[in-house]
């Protein structure tokens, strides 16, 4: 039996990022850049008008007002999308819109609203300043300014970004095939014929979801029987994948084939069993650079280890630097006890009460009470050595889903 710490260097020390693909940009939302991103012009590529207004030389307006109207003569009218044809003099403005580019001899634009029609004329009743809603050319990024890393999340705004730059196609990591397989007689699929003794495989979709949720391919399986020839048959298919993620069948039972079944196809077992409650028989493999993980069969360990060591694993094949949830201190509101030597991860609800974050268990924690996480939007990390905690003490919490990243108010209100 190995610590946490242990176990998950070993997992990700045998984790790579896999290869790269070129997508369109819409299908880009979410994945990783694997390529630098410059840009290949000027973006504006012309001086252009921020606002629907005219386009005068600052130095003319000089003393207007409200009071003390200036007239201007109205040259060109240039729409956004045209080059204007004519240079402005003095006393001369052009009518333009926002995003027409710039005509020579301009350097403001007066706003609509602080003008009046006057024929061919137009009333100028505010002074301008120099460069006054005028965005300049270059003014978002330069020709050959480095703007999007390898390794950016690509999120709607880099989208804009590379719409911008004109690039319909980017090049991203892939995301990893991740193979899932049940095991276990008293299985039965979601739509199957239930009975006392059969149990619906809901680690199947649990861990279906997990995967898709940090962006990898789930590929089910199906349900392997508690029989050699079964899941060495299933095995095979699953090594089509990148992952392989089974869940049971991997303790001390008389049924318990899993190990034996990896080692009898040259998977090589890194370690078996974790310092951990729950998740104590976690066994990891890897074989041919294929990453296997025998997860426990109880719904809430499937969960507790998928997020702990899978997770970081696929986030990390996807090109991802950033691995894991964030934690936050948070105070217990309850006295916990547990046995030292292990790691407790404690399903819990997590709380922002005057200024700082509060936590609760969400009950009973047996490893098959799937409610538990479905109540839970943080998990309480309690290291070995420590055997209790009382209410009003700091814990660790892994906050696991987006419960402090959306808000029911908007903030500046």
């Amino acid at each position: 039996m190995i610590k946490v710490e242990k176990a998950l260097n070993y997992i990700l020390s045998s984790t790579s990022p896999l290869g790269i693909e070129k997508i369109n940009i819409l299908n880009a939302l979410g994945r990783v850049l694997s390529e630098d991103v410059c840009a290949c012009r000027d973006i504006p590529p012309k001086d252009n008008s921020a606002m629907d207004g005219y386009g005068i030389n600052s130095k003319d307006t000089m003393g207007a007002s409200q009071k003390n109207p200036l007239l201007f003569d109205i040259i060109e009218d240039i729409p956004a999308g045209y080059m204007p044809a004519k240079i402005v003099g003095f006393a001369e403005a052009a009518k333009i819109m926002t995003g027409a580019p710039i005509p020579q001899g301009v350097d403001a634009v007066i706003p609509v609203e602080n003008t009046e029609p006057d024929g061919d004329r137009v009333k100028i009743l505010k002074e301008a300043k120099t460069g006054e809603n005028v965005r300049y050319a270059g003014e978002d990024v330069r020709e050959g300014e480095p703007v999007l890393p390898a390794g950016k999340i690509i999120r709607p705004a880099e989208i804009g970004m590379l719409a911008s730059l004109g690039r319909s196609f980017v090049q991203v990591y892939q995301k990893p095939l991740v193979a899932i397989l049940a095991t276990g007689d008293e299985l039965i699929d979601i739509d199957g014929v239930i009975s006392p003794e059969k149990i619906i495989s809901s680690n199947s979709y649990s861990t279906a979801a997990q995967v898709i949720e940090c962006g990898g391919i789930p590929l089910q399986i199906g349900i392997a029987k508690d029989t050699t020839e079964d899941l060495t048959a299933k095995f095979k298919y699953a090594m089509r994948a990148d992952i392989i993620v089974s869940s049971a069948g991997v303790s001390v039972g008389d049924y318990d084939f899993v190990k034996d079944v990896m080692k009898d196809m040259g998977i090589k077992i890194e370690f078996w069993q974790v310092a951990e409650r729950p998740g104590k028989p976690l066994t990891f493999g890897t074989m041919e650079g294929k990453l296997i993980f025998g997860l426990p069969g109880n719904p809430v360990s499937s969960m507790i280890t998928f997020e702990q060591y899978v997770r970081p694993s696929i986030l990390k094949m996807t090109g991802h630097k950033n691995l894991f949830r964030k934690a936050i201190r948070a105070t217990i509101k309850e006295n916990i006890r547990k046995k030292e030597g292990l790691r407790y991860f404690i399903r819990a609800v997590v709380s922002y009460e005057d200024g700082q974050y509060t936590a609760v268990t969400t009950g009973e924690q047996g490893s098959g009470i799937l409610k538990s996480m479905v109540r839970a939007n943080g998990i309480i990390v309690l290291p070995e050595e420590i055997t209790a905690v009382k209410t009003g003490e700091k814990v660790t919490v892994q906050l696991i889903d987006g419960s402090f990243e959306m808000t029911s108010q908007p903030g500046y209100l």
